[in-house]
C-alpha cells in the first residue's frame, strides 16, 4: 500500500508538472521522456554517464560475497559478522545512483530492473559473483536488441518504455504463475 501511495502521489506531481508546461515544446519533451528512449542520447552523455555508474557499480562489486552471505538472511549474515543495515544501505545508494543515472540519460524505461535480473537468476543461479555481470550484460544486451525492435518495427520509432511493458508485464506475470505453481 505505501507503494501505491507514493505512485499516486508522485503521478500526481508528475501531472501538474506537464499541466503547467509550455504544450508546444516542454510538455511533448516531458511526455517522451517519461516514455522512455536512447534515440536522443549522445556520446557525451554515455561519457557523463560513465562516472556515477562506475561509482555505483564498483562498491557493489566489491561487496557481492557479502550480498551472498545476506541472502542466507538477516540472522545468519548476523551471526557471520555482517553489518546489515550498512550492508543495505550501501546497496540501496549503488543501485539508486545507477539507476537514477540511467534514468537521467533514457527517460523512464520500465521492467527492465524486474525482467533482467530474473532472466540471469535462470541463467546463472544466485551467486552474486557470476550473476551480477550476467545480469550487466544481459540488461544491455536487452535494452539493444528491444531498441532496434523500437527503431525497425514500425515506420516511426516506438518508445522503449511502451516495448519494455508489453514484454516485461507479461514475463511478470508467467514468473508469478510459475511460483505459484510452486507454493502449492
Amino acid at each position: 500500500l505505501t507503494g501505491m501511495v507514493i505512485s499516486t502521489l508522485f503521478q500526481s506531481l508528475i501531472s501538474l508538472t506537464k499541466y503547467v508546461a509550455d504544450p508546444y515544446s516542454k510538455l511533448p519533451a516531458i511526455t517522451f521522456w517519461l516514455m522512455g528512449s536512447l534515440s536522443s542520447v549522445t556520446m557525451k552523455d554515455v561519457a557523463i554517464l560513465i562516472i556515477p555508474v562506475v561509482t555505483g557499480v564498483i562498491p557493489l562489486y566489491l561487496i557481492r560475497w557479502r550480498m551472498n552471505v545476506l541472502s542466507f538472511g538477516e540472522e545468519e549474515a548476523k551471526a557471520m559478522g555482517i553489518n546489515t543495515t550498512v550492508l543495505r544501505i550501501v546497496i540501496v545508494i549503488c543501485s539508486t545512483l545507477i539507476t537514477s543515472a540511467a534514468v537521467a540519460v533514457a527517460g523512464l524505461v520500465g521492467w527492465v530492473g524486474l525482467v533482467i535480473p530474473h532472466m540471469a537468476r535462470m541463467m546463472s543461479g544466485p551467486n552474486y559473483k557470476v550473476l551480477m555481470p550476467v545480469c550487466m550484460v544481459t540488461g544491455a544486451t536487452y535494452l539493444l536488441l528491444v531498441d532496434d525492435v523500437a527503431r525497425n518495427l514500425f515506420p516511426i520509432e516506438i518508445p522503449l518504455g511502451i516495448l519494455t511493458s508489453c514484454i516485461g508485464a507479461p514475463f511478470f506475470i508467467y514468473l508469478l504463475i510459475k511460483g505459484k505453481r510452486g507454493w502449492n
